[in-house]
């Protein structure tokens, strides 16, 4: 064989498109192998082309087609007389109605025989202390006839949301699988039995919804184009994104079959040839230190659930721009707790809330696609997965949720007044918390899954989201989008590093500090289910370059009301009320952004009728050097900011 003919050699695996021809390699420990050629959307067999000896360097067979339309064609290989197809394949030429019964054999890869035109397309790089994360799936997000999108279920359809991400403060979207997979596989070599593979206790397979298995990773899944180019809809869903400052997030599973060295290569092919901005890495045994070292990953943002930083980036000092992050439940699993008034939760609290280590981000979430929505979180003390076919033996039984007295549906007033509220205070804690928030799909208007916690296999509408909520919900909805520009708006709860509990500036304030009864005195007993938050906003300076505002977070968490203690402010500084889960409406929250803010009837009330009494113990407080006393009601966040004090007239010059 002569250099000419090696071309490129066995490299790159599958298919690539060459000027004059194509250059295929195909994998295989057998000497009976080649590629078989079909016309592009017929069955018709074209040619025959077996893989000559003088083709293989190791396992690796390759040829050079010349000749040969790539838009015309369709192919796959043989191995030892079985139709295998090419896991390399950039794309896959027919696509089958989703949740059809297909065979791996069945498919048939394509070729991408145009460039996609990215114009001017920038990453845009998003620093994690900026960034409002939102978890979906490609499917479900819009299939529902409720979305009002043209494209439903499909990358386009995602494309048509980007407005409503946008305002409602969605920086990041996190993708669940999006590659090829067989999200309903027939077994190979079954044709007498129906071709149907077995499933857990001899049943057929349940639809893989998820896509949670080992997948054809080089090419975006075929039925989540709305028309047969998945590689372009990919690629224009990316890039308007990027043309709205917004990254794409996508989640790889891997599991232990797959070849560990490939993995780099495959995440490195996403940035390139699909503009991806990071990966959300799963699976078992996981290459770590290979992705990581991966030098053309270097600005990609990569979420690992356990990452050991101080291996990876040795000695204190923090890197220029993080883009590794650490996506655990932890953080959830334990607010959880602190919500329903479990305790003996203050320290876990305090410490998840304020951990942000510097080099390397952290991704918040009290909800994901395991498990309740946030709805359901407040609604439901048990899983109900019925509906998957497995007497609600699936699915985690470790939910750490309180149903507010009425398990599920109810029309109950009092019930669904407490659960508005739990719901409010679950937004409140997630978005005051300093690293990196995530929300899942409908979280923010209130979507249900019926209690199911584990729809792995529903392709309706348990798990669909519904979009009649965002108008049924419209005040929560409101309070999640006021929130996340709350959030925004101050600095000093989304800082690019962790805050040290110290006065470092020497302005007489640390940067986070926590109160109780008694301000600077925080009881954290176990019996404990309140506390008191203070940021200093000298620590943080605003988009205008202005010293952020002194903001205090009165978390109580149990069942009955509590004094909290507000500090002493600066000089011609005093505390006003923004807002109480007990009663932030959403014409009630129209100060979250800092604008206005104004203090509420029911807090000057405390509602127990005494306000004059409750004045003057205010007044004996701040005499006594104790701080501003406000009681807060029973499961209610309120949250405080520092205001330049207004004088009486008498007293104005």
């Amino acid at each position: 064989m002569t250099g000419n003919e090696w071309r490129k050699g066995p490299y790159p695996l599958g298919a690539t498109c060459e000027t004059d021809g194509i250059h295929i390699a195909f994998v295989s420990s057998s000497e009976d192998c080649g590629i078989l050629l079909y016309e592009r959307g017929t069955d018709r067999l074209l040619q025959e082309i077996p893989f000559e000896k003088e083709e293989r360097i190791g396992n690796i067979h390759f040829k050079f087609l010349e000749g040969v339309d790539a838009s015309r064609v369709s192919y796959q290989f043989y191995e030892n007389g079985r139709i295998v197809p090419d896991p390399y394949a950039r794309c896959y030429a027919e696509k089958a109605p989703y949740g059809e019964k297909r065979k791996a054999s069945s498919l048939r890869a394509g070729f991408i025989t145009e460039p996609f035109d990215w114009g001017e397309d920038v990453f845009p790089r998003l620093p994690y202390e900026n960034s409002i994360c939102y978890l979906l799936h490609v499917r479900g997000f819009t299939r529902h006839a409720s979305s009002c999108v043209l494209h439903k279920g499909t990358f386009l359809g995602v494309t048509e949301k980007i407005p409503y991400l946008k305002e409602l403060g969605v920086t990041t979207v996190e993708l669940q699988p999006a590659y090829e997979f067989l999200e309903l596989e027939e077994k190979e070599g079954s044709e007498k039995s129906g071709g149907i593979a077995p499933g857990r206790d001899g049943r057929e397979p349940v639809l893989n919804y998820w896509g949670y298995r080992k997948g054809f990773y080089y090419a975006p899944k075929g039925n989540y184009a709305w028309g047969e180019d998945s590689h372009r809809e990919f690629c224009s869903m990316v890039k308007a994104f990027h043309e709205n400052g917004m990254e794409v997030i996508m989640q790889f599973y891997f599991p232990k079959e797959v070849y560990r060295r490939e993995i780099p290569d495959i995440l490195l092919y996403w940035v390139m040839e699909y503009h991806v901005d990071g990966f959300h890495l799963m699976g078992e045994q996981l290459p770590t230190e290979l992705i990581v070292r991966e030098a053309g990953l270097a600005d990609t943002k990569l979420w690992f659930s356990d990452l050991d930083m101080d291996w990876l980036l040795p000695g204190a000092k923090a890197p220029k721009r993080r883009t590794f992050a650490l996506y655990r439940d932890d953080y959830m699993y334990d607010l959880r707790r602190f919500l329903k008034g479990d305790s003996d939760m203050l320290g876990s609290v305090v410490y998840h809330m304020r951990r942000n280590p510097p080099k390397a981000g952290r991704i918040n979430y009290l909800t994901n696609y395991y498990g309740f929505t946030m709805m359901d979180l407040v609604s439901y003390n048990e899983k109900h997965n019925e509906d998957n076919g497995e007497n609600n033996r699936d699915g985690n039984d470790y939910n750490q949720s309180w149903n507010c007295g009425v398990e599920g549906s109810t029309r109950r007033k009092q019930v669904i007044s407490l659960r508005r509220k739990q719901y409010k205070n679950a937004m409140a804690i997630l978005f005051s918390s300093q690293a990196t928030p995530l929300l899942f799909m409908g979280d923010e208007f209130g979507n249900s899954q019926k209690g199911n916690n584990n729809p792995y296999c529903q392709d309706n509408e348990i798990a669909w989201l519904d979009w009649n909520n965002a108008e049924k919900n419209a005040e929560l909805l409101s309070f999640t989008s006021d929130m996340i520009a709350f959030r925004n708006a101050h600095p000093v709860l989304h800082q690019p590093g962790e805050l040290q509990l110290m006065d470092t500036m020497a302005c007489g304030y640390p940067d986070l500090s926590y109160h109780g009864e008694a301000a600077w005195r925080p009881s954290m007993e176990r019996a404990d289910r309140q506390i008191g938050m203070m940021y200093c906003g000298k620590y943080a300076r605003t988009s205008e370059g202005e010293e952020d505002d002194f903001l205090y977070f009165a978390y109580n968490m149990h069942w009955e009301a509590h004094d909290f203690a507000l500090p002493r402010l600066p000089k011609d500084m005093e505390w006003k009320l923004l807002f109480m889960t007990e009663e932030a409406s959403a014409a009630a929250v129209k100060g979250l952004s800092g604008e206005n803010p104004t203090e509420t009837k029911d807090m000057a009330k405390e509602g127990s009728g005494k306000a004059k009494a409750e004045a003057g113990k205010a007044k004996e407080s701040y005499a006594a050097g104790q701080g501003l006393i406000r009681k807060v009601p029973p499961r209610t966040v309120a949250v405080f900011i520092g205001r330049e004090k207004k004088l009486p007239l008498a007293e104005r010059k």
